[in-house]
């Protein structure tokens, strides 16, 4: 099955791009991390921080668990940690997955549940997404007894659109209690409040539910790699026996204690995120680019020409986007929502690219 996979492939990192294009400066605009960095709890954590590096890392993650378990008003028992939430889709998989099992997701969604599936030797049935959102009721009718896991990613990646809740409410109570459901909830952050699932009353009602988050969106801290599954302490337990004893490390797990002592940063960031997103957008309205309702710090735009041009474009120009053609959706750009300056930059460098498109010069 190995040989039938390929490693994840990153885009062209900032001084890469430097290089080949002779730019001075760059702005990163592919991969969804915060532009406004992270809290300046974190850093003053940062220059505090004792260098008892010699030692192992607290493998239970207590400080940690239990700030976020008070944050939460779960349990600590209900807590699984990674080394951000791409770990604990590995963790489920092999703790649920195998030879003989199948596991239900949409398609194109995020592709790491697809992956992992196939590395743990499961049968993989995709049901393609209706107009960039979840066909659930198509994911309900492929669920059968070997189904042992369903993947729900909301806000979706790539698209940002989202599943309501009370399609999510009728999707639960027709799955079968012996699949386990994950709802990936990376974005959650940055939905508007009344979007957002009552988190803890479904954990309650739904034994089979596991809820994945991560401090690398929002909190700005995608380079210390923590993400967190929240489920009932049966499922939590035998996600913590899959897991690697140390998966994160002393450092990782102080900062994400810091970071969630700071609210304002957090409510400040979304409210950023939501007023240049809306700016953006009435621009591509402008122009009359396509693209699909965002929830996230994200855009997936429709372009007139093939995606990997226009990402080159733009490369040329000194932004890096990400081409929907590797999404698994062609003709499409997932652009990050950066700050306004580089935004309002961006939308110049678009408007040079449709009249370019416009009048043969790019095609």
């Amino acid at each position: 099955m190995l040989n039938q996979l390929s490693p994840y492939k990153q885009g062209m990192q900032i001084q890469e791009v430097k290089e080949k294009y002779q730019l001075s400066r760059i702005v990163k605009l592919a991969s969804n991390e915060n532009p406004y960095g992270f809290s300046p709890k974190v850093q003053e954590t940062l220059e505090d921080m004792s260098k008892d590096f010699q030692l192992y890392p607290d493998g239970y993650a207590a400080q940690l668990r239990f700030a976020l378990a008070e944050k939460l008003s779960v349990t600590p028992d209900q807590l699984v940690f990674g080394s951000g939430s791409d770990e604990l889709v590995t963790l489920i998989s092999r703790a649920f997955l195998g030879e003989g099992t199948n596991t239900v997701m949409a398609t194109p969604t995020f592709p790491q549940y697809r992956h992992h599936s196939l590395i743990e030797d499961a049968f993989v049935k995709e049901i393609p997404t209706k107009q960039g959102a979840h066909d659930l009721d198509g994911m309900l009718k492929a669920i059968d007894e070997d189904t042992k896991v369903v993947w729900l990613c909301t806000p979706d990646n790539p698209t940002g659109t989202v599943i309501s809740e009370a399609a999510f409410i009728r999707f639960m109570e027709q799955c079968p209690s012996h699949t386990v459901v994950v709802l990936d909830e990376a974005y959650v952050e940055f939905m508007d409040d009344e979007l957002q699932f009552d988190m803890q009353r479904h954990i309650a009602s739904y034994p089979n539910l596991i809820v994945l988050r991560t401090f690398s969106k929002i909190y700005g801290l995608a380079g210390f790699r923590v993400g967190y599954g929240i489920s009932n302490e049966s499922l939590a337990t035998t996600l913590n026996i899959v897991r690697g004893p140390f998966n994160t490390t002393s450092l990782s797990q102080r900062i994400a204690v810091s970071a969630l002592e700071d609210d304002q940063f957090i409510q400040e960031t979304k409210e950023k995120n939501q007023q240049v997103r809306a700016v953006f957008e009435q621009f591509l309205e402008e122009i009359d680019w396509d693209y699909y309702p965002s929830q996230t710090n994200f855009v997936l735009v429709e372009t007139p020409i093939d995606a990997d041009v226009a990402a080159e474009y733009l490369l040329k120009h000194g932004f890096i986007v990400r081409s929907g053609n590797v999404l698994g959706y062609p003709f499409t750009l997932r652009i990050t929502i950066g700050q306004e300056e580089d935004m309002a930059a961006l939308s110049s460098v678009l408007k040079e690219l449709d009249e370019d498109v416009k009048n043969g010069a790019v095609k």
